[in-house]
């Protein structure tokens, strides 16, 4: 599960460490501690052209709708690495419109009891040095009633719980390496016969990823998403 996180760099800095070509126009993104689902965040694709391979970040709603999806339906944020290439919400998105999602951190909460109540404790799933962290993820298209405009949406891939990342919740991004970003971002269509290959490199290189993860306590702030401040670095601030 990956439900709330963090891009804690801005717009230009994504830009500049992933070494990207372009982000597309009106691309505005400042650090932000809490990305949570139905808001917009940076996503970075692969696209052809003039034949030639660019790659770039833009800003999709987070909940994927496929085109055919009726406009009240589920938006799911997470899709399941186990069936992410046969789930028909996913399987068109996996063949031929995947993206890698920046993010500095996730959030995951843990019950515990206090004077009597229950509570949630954060924890937050970080890279040693609170490095940048690409997931992978899905993008979908659809248009809103009559309007001309397409709009763009994704989801982030999961897998079970691995590491540090397995003690606080049983499933967790699927991470990538540098070495798999090309392979992942391919814009040709992959058929079948080369799906099972794909998520045989996901399982490999979230497993090596999940390996340097770290955990940390942070503030109960992060808990409620409609007061607290989603441009305020304490809240991914350990906590002792």
């Amino acid at each position: 599960m990956c439900g709330r996180y963090s891009v804690a760099v801005s717009g230009a800095a994504l830009v500049d460490v992933l070494e990207l070509d372009g982000v597309e126009p009106g691309f505005d993104w400042s650090p932000a501690y809490s990305v949570a689902p139905r808001t917009r965040a940076p996503v970075v694709r692969d696209r052809l052209a003039d034949d030639q391979r660019v790659r770039e970040t833009f800003l999709p709603t987070w909940g994927l709708r496929p085109s055919w999806a009726k406009e009240k339906g589920p938006r799911p944020i997470n899709a399941r690495l186990e069936t992410a290439a046969t789930n028909g919400m996913f399987r068109s998105a996996f063949a031929s419109a995947r993206a890698l999602v920046p993010m500095t951190g996730y959030y995951e909460w843990q019950e515990a009891v206090e004077d009597g109540r229950k509570v949630k404790n954060p924890s937050y799933v970080h890279a040693p040095g609170d490095e940048l962290l690409l997931a992978a993820g899905l993008l979908a298209f659809h248009r809103e009633g009559d309007e001309d405009k397409w709009r763009t949406t994704f989801t982030i891939i999961t897998r079970t719980g691995e590491d540090a990342a397995g003690e606080v919740h049983d499933r967790m991004p699927v991470f990538l390496t540098p070495a798999a970003w090309d392979t992942w971002l391919d814009p040709e269509k992959i058929g079948k016969d080369r799906a099972g290959d794909l998520l045989d490199l996901l399982d490999v290189e979230s497993r090596t990823v999940a390996a340097t993860l770290r955990t940390r306590p942070v503030s109960r702030a992060v808990n409620n998403v409609r007061t607290l401040n989603r441009h305020d670095p304490g809240l991914i601030e350990a906590v002792i």
